[in-house]
């Protein structure tokens, strides 16, 4: 079971909080094993929209494969609600030391911040904000106006509804781009919204067109990534030939079949990577037949 615990401040934005919230709800109603709690310095939590939300107040024992999301709140600086404990803070940086992932919404970056976890790494929060975070953290590289940084297991977003954009991306690194987009058609939500290229699964970068018959195929790719894939077995399904099917693929995505399944199966394995697999492992798992062609695919620009 994988625990997400949102850590909450006075003056909460609700979107910040339920976006994300319910992309693991989601998750978890259609099987997959995430348990969310929702945790705070007190009990009763005043939210930006005037909703109060009621929260725990005893900081939970994680383990590596847990995550906490801190969401963000509405001030007129990003530091003037927000103010953690340093016990609190310590709680966080622990869980990252120790393996653990941790993400923000918007202002919540600056929780980050403050537990020490932004020195060193690319962020990103709310443009209204930029410049602030930027300021107070300046070992931080601060990229504007994108929907969403991954650096590590440091994760944060702009805001608002990039929370969503933000939970989706994970769990596709997590369960594959077809989990992904199944949470995403269950929430009627735009599931291939593009953040900065470089951020965002292939899945979210490359669905960003009109092409059913290309859909359908990467539908299958993402369901199979692991797997050798013919063209023709693939054309088959789709019910074109694979002449047009290669046509239709480098129209819309800028990419051939293959080369959109060795992105997924690179992005498995950095997630893989990132929690303690050998290149080696990793690469084997998500379907090469050794490290030299995933150590190949991780050096292309």
């Amino acid at each position: 079971m994988t625990r997400v615990v949102f850590l909450l401040v006075p003056q909460v934005h609700l979107l910040d909080l339920a976006g994300p919230a319910q992309v693991f709800s989601t998750a978890a109603n259609l099987g997959y094993d995430y348990q969310l709690s929702y945790l705070s310095e007190q009990e009763d939590v005043p939210t930006a929209q005037g909703l109060p939300v009621r929260a725990g107040v005893e900081r939970p024992a994680l383990g590596p494969e847990d995550l906490i999301v801190v969401p963000g709140w509405r001030a007129p600086t990003i530091d003037h609600n927000g103010q953690l404990t340093a016990a609190t803070l310590g709680w966080l940086a622990d869980h990252h030391a120790a393996g653990g992932t941790v993400a923000s919404v918007c202002a919540g970056a600056d929780a980050l911040g403050r537990a020490g976890l932004l020195d060193g790494r690319r962020c990103t929060t709310h443009h209204e904000v930029q410049d602030e975070l930027a300021q107070r953290y300046p070992r931080a590289t601060v990229v504007r106006d994108v929907l969403y940084v991954v650096d590590g297991r440091v994760v944060t977003s702009a805001g608002i509804a990039s929370g969503i954009d933000l939970a989706l991306h994970l769990m596709a690194t997590r369960h594959g781009s077809a989990a992904a987009g199944r949470i995403a058609r269950s929430m009627v939500v735009y599931a291939r919204r593009n953040g900065n290229e470089r951020q965002t699964s292939a899945m979210l970068r490359h669905r960003a067109h009109l092409s059913d018959a290309v859909h359908r195929a990467q539908d299958e790719i993402d369901a199979r990534f692991t797997e050798p894939l013919l063209l023709a077995d693939l054309a088959t399904v789709v019910g074109v030939s694979e002449r047009t099917l290669t046509r239709l693929f480098g129209q819309t995505t800028g990419l051939t079949p293959l080369r959109y399944q060795q992105l997924l199966r690179v992005e498995r394995a950095e997630h893989l990577i990132g929690h303690g697999a050998t290149v080696e492992t990793a690469a084997r798992t998500v379907g090469f037949a050794d490290a030299r062609m995933l150590r190949r695919l991780r050096a292309r620009p």
